[in-house]
């Protein structure tokens, strides 16, 4: 398990509550990287753990190319992951509880999601999977996925895992876990939410005490993350603002 103590963190801001989750994305044909969001979730209850220092140098190197990162601790939040009998679509008394609305608004606003967790007992953490659960697949049927149908808040937006282990990828990979966690969520994810891309960066091997050259290299890895990302997306907007004047 990752218990590594690292003090950085950043705190989260707050967004205005959505009337309505079922909208189109708001990418926007504007390039200007300040209106670039990556939503940095955090699932993991150790306030200083590794992880945090993981979202935090993905923030630090989105900030430095002038974009913009917002980190989302659910533990600090108390985010709650069960989900509600009514917060499913198919009920008659269907309706999205305010954390969840609250959530919602920073991912409409998002162009990237980015889910920082540690892999425990072959698993993410049930914080992540609520999450998954209750915001990301807000309002979302089962009937639409087996239609195929695009999710109206996610569509085009990249998915980025940063994830952690004790052990080594090699030992996952022997157990099937590895394989497993990459079908069942990653590409089951990326598919079914209509995301553009899903990205996967694991860190293994994350034990205390650490040696700091390899957290350095780690760090450094996720900053690289957070950079490829960032140019993915300016690339993706400045598609969007050649298509907007060739139409104007």
């Amino acid at each position: 398990m990752d218990d590594v103590d690292q003090s950085e963190r950043r705190e989260a801001d707050q967004a205005p509550a959505l009337a309505c989750h079922h909208s189109t994305p708001s990418f926007g044909t504007d390039a200007d990287p300040a209106h670039l969001r990556h939503l940095v979730i955090v699932g993991h209850p150790a306030p200083g753990s590794f992880n945090h220092a993981l979202a935090a140098a993905y923030c630090d190197a989105v900030q430095a190319t002038g974009q913009a990162a917002v980190l989302r601790d659910l533990y600090v939040a108390g985010f709650d992951p069960l989900l509600r009998a009514d917060e499913r679509p198919e009920t008659p008394e269907f309706r999205l509880s305010p954390d969840v609305v609250e959530e919602l608004a920073q991912v409409e606003r998002a162009s990237a999601i980015v889910l920082v967790y540690p892999i425990w007992f072959g698993m993410p953490p049930a914080v992540i999977t609520g999450y998954v659960d209750r915001v990301l697949g807000a309002g979302f049927s089962a009937r639409q996925i087996r239609a195929g149908e695009d999710n109206p808040l996610l569509t085009g937006k990249q998915l980025v895992l940063l994830t952690t282990s004790g052990s080594t990828l090699p030992w996952l990979a022997e157990r099937g876990q590895w394989h497993g966690l990459r079908e069942a969520f990653d590409f089951y994810l990326e598919s079914i939410f209509s995301f553009a891309n899903c990205e996967h960066e694991h860190f293994e091997s994350i034990v205390s005490p650490l040696l700091p050259s390899y957290a350095a290299e780690c760090l450094g890895r996720a900053a690289d993350r957070a950079r490829a990302t960032c140019s993915v997306l300016l690339s993706e907007a400045h598609k969007r603002e050649k298509r907007a004047k060739l139409s104007s």
